[in-house]
């Protein structure tokens, strides 16, 4: 019987899947203290994690252990060299949080592109026969977008870019100018030199040592003032501090977060005071629907790996 270890709490659903499954048993556990979590992975064949720390000593104490499964598609949270070295696979739920993240960023590019807050503001603060005076708001129509990373969420959101008759470019070295181009979509090279034509802007790109502080100050001196950015990737791909700083100076127009560098971000960060920033706390993909795929996709990539069956797509590349 394969042992797993659950860090941190999931969809029932993927509970469910261990439940049913006699050759598994399984522990949920909710504390996350690295020398907790030392004793119990020691023996455990197969983990899931959400978005805990698994760090490099965690996954030295394990004896058994043969697959780490993200609740998720990021994995920056888990040390990658104990892995390669134990050949231990880790996998993503590639398939389950596109539709959310993509429908979270149209959600945040509109809230901010209509000024959501200030004129719900003004309504609730019985300011309604001042709206002649307030800012007016931007339409997407007819406006150039760039998604920075063609994945399964970019995939996802340039069908509801181009629902809204946007111009879509892409940054993905990665993914072909054919395939880009049956999307709908344009390919670009040099994600420096188109900035300055988009309206808007979204990353959906990994944190690694090529992407760490992508967006600068001296990109966003290069960028149109009525341009949106949008981050519902990792924090650590924008310069917060240059972001602050832009908006400031009006060198854009507005910026929608999900993520931050630090998370919880300090309460010293200065884009917790911008009123020109629209933020949600890191859950883009809370939707109970995704919430349900992850739980079952975490579970069952577990189950297809000890099977021989796991996809190759899901699986990282250490």
């Amino acid at each position: 019987m394969k042992k797993i270890l659950v860090i941190q709490p999931i969809h029932e659903a993927g509970i469910e899947l261990l439940k049913n499954n006699q050759n598994y048993e399984f522990e949920i556990v909710e504390n996350v203290d690295p020398e907790y979590l030392k004793k119990k992975i020691k023996d455990c064949d197969g983990v899931t994690i959400r978005t805990a720390k698994l760090t490099h000593d965690v996954i030295e104490e394990s004896n058994n252990l043969k697959i780490i499964s993200r609740h998720g598609v990021g994995y920056d949270n888990i040390d990658l060299t104990v892995p390669k070295n134990k050949n231990i696979t880790i996998t993503i739920t590639a398939t389950a949080n596109a539709v959310a993240v993509s429908e979270h960023v149209m959600f945040m590019l509109l809230s901010i592109s209509k000024r959501k807050n200030m004129y719900d503001n003004a309504v609730k603060e019985g300011k309604f026969e001042d709206r002649n005076k307030l800012p007016k708001t931007v339409e997407i129509w007819n406006k150039n977008i760039l998604i920075a990373g063609f994945g399964r969420i970019g995939q996802a959101l340039i069908k509801r870019c181009l629902g809204f008759e946007m111009k879509v470019f892409v940054y993905d070295p990665f993914v072909s100018k054919e395939v880009i181009e049956k999307f709908g979509g344009i390919k670009i090279d040099n994600i420096n030199d188109v900035c300055k034509d988009m309206d808007a802007i979204s990353l959906h790109v990994p944190l690694n040592e090529n992407t760490k502080n992508l967006i600068n100050y001296e990109l966003l001196k290069t960028m149109k003032n009525s341009c949106i950015i949008i981050n519902a990737a990792r924090g650590g791909i924008i310069n917060e501090f240059d972001l602050d700083r832009a908006l400031k100076e009006n060198l854009i127009f507005g910026a929608g977060l999900d993520v931050f560098e630090i998370e919880p971000p300090n309460l010293e960060n200065p884009l917790l005071k911008n009123d020109k920033v629209f933020l949600s706390p890191h859950t883009a993909a809370f939707t109970e629907e995704c919430m349900t795929r992850m739980g079952i996709e975490t579970v069952q990539n577990i189950i297809d790996f000890f099977e021989g069956k796991l996809e190759k797509s899901k699986i990282v590349k250490l």
